[in-house]
């Protein structure tokens, strides 16, 4: 019983202590992120990670790098994830620390600024304004109070916000305009944030693949380029038609596929894609960028008959056993090749089949489909060649899916604006001081801005010569009124 105060009493003050703990852990831990020295290794990281990337390929085959790099150098630089660093752990924690750090870096200022701009009434100090380097002083022929009115017909149409204070022998107006232009500096930021998080957006929640679709059939899901895993998709997509056209030389000059995109087995959107004009869907891009051919489903075949010189003509597709006519025998296509060779020389795309006669063994025949009468080298009964098919292809689709892209651009127009308001606009202070001398009066304009004090100068000999000009046209028609 004694000891239960003392125990309570023990247990407060390791409360407290833990609270005085975090505070000076809070405090610490934002001293360190408004640091501009830790903004400079930020961005001087970032920088030189990005140079990384672009001299190392990313998302390539492991045979490439290992090709390229070694197997040591391959191994050390995988550890580090280089091969896909845009969407490392470590990037994206580069990213996350200079984003943090421009949140501090713009709260920790802006309180000053907040107050400048937010205030009702703003503070007014004459004496400032006459030390001011920025100042033209005239003598005019009028009293203060012919020209108090004048003077405040002008300056209200010049700024937007203005008073008028009663001194010893005059007034004296003061007057601003454009005073949230400083919050020009924070839209930048914001900017920059909204550009550091559409990354990290892109980076740990968008993705990048691939896949091959043959013409006719349809896929739900691509391979991804950096773990090599598949994703599925929420619809369907299919390759209707793909045509490739060729110059001269036998390059290609154009491939076009045709996609449609299904979804509950119903057909949603129907586009023809080339390279640089993708098909867009859900957020989801799909880019031509490759083809390739297939093997054909349907095929003619030509048997010249040796004994009796007939030729017959037959269609089949591939892995289909046929009889030959003139009762000699049966054959099949076994396979397409894009390439062959045949002894030591390259004859391009090919069929392989086999002949299989009526009285004897089965024989290899190779069937290139740029030389017709090759067959004839074999010397049989029957000359095999190709008639004629139908040559199909299957279209590679680059797929990327960036969630942040939106929030990328949204930065951009922001960054644009911010900095027009930044480096074109100021937040610009004016002061008219009118003191009756004799029967006349001694002007004094001064003004002060935040930015481009030399372009404030200049401003302030315009108001001026304009503040002269008004009181000589002024005077004119009152001359003029007499006269009359």
């Amino acid at each position: 019983m004694f000891f239960e105060p003392l125990e309570k009493l023990k247990i407060s003050i390791a409360d407290c202590i833990r609270k005085i703990a975090d505070v000076e852990y809070l405090q610490s831990s934002w001293k360190f992120f408004k640091s501009v020295k830790l903004s400079v290794v930020l961005l001087l990281s970032i920088a030189a990670t990005s140079v990384i990337g672009t001299l190392i390929p990313q998302n390539q085959s492991p045979e490439k790098y290992l090709k390229a790099f070694g197997e040591p150098l391959y191994r050390l630089l995988y550890v580090f994830d280089l091969f896909d660093m845009y969407h490392s752990w470590w990037f994206q924690l580069l990213i996350m620390g200079l984003t943090i750090n421009i949140i501090v870096c713009s709260v920790d200022r802006l309180s000053a600024t907040w107050k400048i701009i937010f205030v009702k009434i703003p503070p007014f100090n004459i004496s400032r304004f006459k030390k001011l380097s920025n100042k033209e002083e005239f003598i005019d022929e009028h009293t203060p109070k012919q020209l108090q009115k004048t003077y405040e017909s002008f300056i209200s149409k010049s700024f937007g916000y203005y008073r008028v204070e009663d001194v010893d022998k005059g007034f004296c107006i003061f007057a601003e305009k454009w005073r949230w232009t400083r919050l020009g500096v924070y839209t930048v930021h914001l900017s920059v944030l909204l550009l550091l998080i559409g990354a990290l957006m892109g980076s740990i929640f968008g993705f990048d693949g691939y896949v091959n679709i043959p013409e006719g059939e349809t896929v739900s899901s691509i391979r991804l380029r950096n773990s090599g895993q598949i994703q599925n998709l929420d619809f369907n997509i299919r390759c209707d038609n793909f045509n490739v056209d060729f110059y001269n030389s036998g390059a290609p000059k154009e491939f076009r596929s045709t996609l449609s995109i299904f979804e509950d087995g119903k057909p949603v959107l129907q586009k023809d894609i080339i390279v640089n004009d993708p098909l867009q869907y859900k957020g989801i891009n799909f880019f031509q960028s490759s083809y390739g051919p297939l093997p054909p489903k349907e095929l003619t075949l030509s048997f010249k008959s040796v004994k009796t010189g007939k030729i017959y003509n037959q269609n089949t597709i591939i892995g289909q056993e046929i009889e030959l006519p003139e009762d000699m025998g049966k054959f099949v296509v076994k396979d397409y090749r894009n390439s062959v060779d045949f002894r030591g020389q390259n004859v391009g795309e090919a069929f392989l089949g086999t002949l299989t006669p009526k009285d004897g063994n089965s024989v290899f025949v190779l069937l290139p489909v740029r030389f017709p009468s090759f067959d004839a080298m074999r010397k049989g009964d029957i000359i095999v060649s190709t008639a004629g098919y139908n040559q199909r292809y299957y279209t590679g689709l680059q797929v990327t899916n960036d969630p942040g892209v939106w929030v990328v651009y949204a930065g951009f127009i922001m960054m644009i604006i911010g900095c027009f308001i930044t480096f074109f606009m100021s937040h610009q202070r004016l002061c008219i001081e009118v003191i009756k001398k004799g029967k006349k009066s001694v002007v004094m304009v001064a003004g002060t801005a935040n930015r481009n004090k030399m372009g404030m100068k200049n401003k302030i000999k315009k108001i001026s010569q304009r503040l002269i000009d008004l009181e000589k046209t002024s005077t004119a028609h009152a001359w003029g009124k007499k006269e009359k």
